[in-house]
């Protein structure tokens, strides 16, 4: 058999503060949609400037610690060249060199296959743009 491509854009509302939103569930029932118990890759893309995705374990405080890291490595602050939007949005330009906007993830029988505690989110520091897209894309 061939291998197939399917690719999907969701919208995320991330609000105006930083966050990070759990996609986990979003890309599993993506892949129950499109894998059909295939073999593959499964893309997750986040067409931003100032964004970016993690595997990161959730809800044990991960994921504060994160955005805390993330403040103190890129503090909102006048040091930033970007100077466009608010004063200190020079730093949310710099968030996906550290948080790449994008992963790339093993599909088996079907299924996501990340870790016990591992979920995908992405990330954004950014509270001028509250909308975000992310790309699933499937190939098997």
């Amino acid at each position: 058999m061939t291998g197939t491509f399917t690719t999907r854009t969701i919208n995320i509302a991330t609000g105006a503060t930083e966050t990070m939103h759990d996609l986990t569930n979003a890309c599993s029932a993506f892949l129950r949609e499109v894998a059909h118990g295939r073999n593959g890759l499964l893309n997750v893309f986040t067409p931003h400037a100032t964004s970016g995705l993690a595997i990161i374990e959730t809800g044990a405080g991960s994921d504060d610690d994160l955005l805390a890291a993330l403040r103190e490595i890129l503090p909102a602050d006048d040091r930033w060249r970007a100077r466009h939007g608010r004063p200190g949005h020079g730093s949310d330009h710099v968030l996906p060199a550290l948080v790449p906007p994008h992963a790339t993830l093993p599909v088996v029988n079907g299924e996501l296959e990340l870790g016990a505690s591992q979920s995908v989110v992405l990330v954004s520091s950014n509270r001028e743009s509250p909308e975000r897209q992310v790309r699933l894309s499937f190939l098997g």
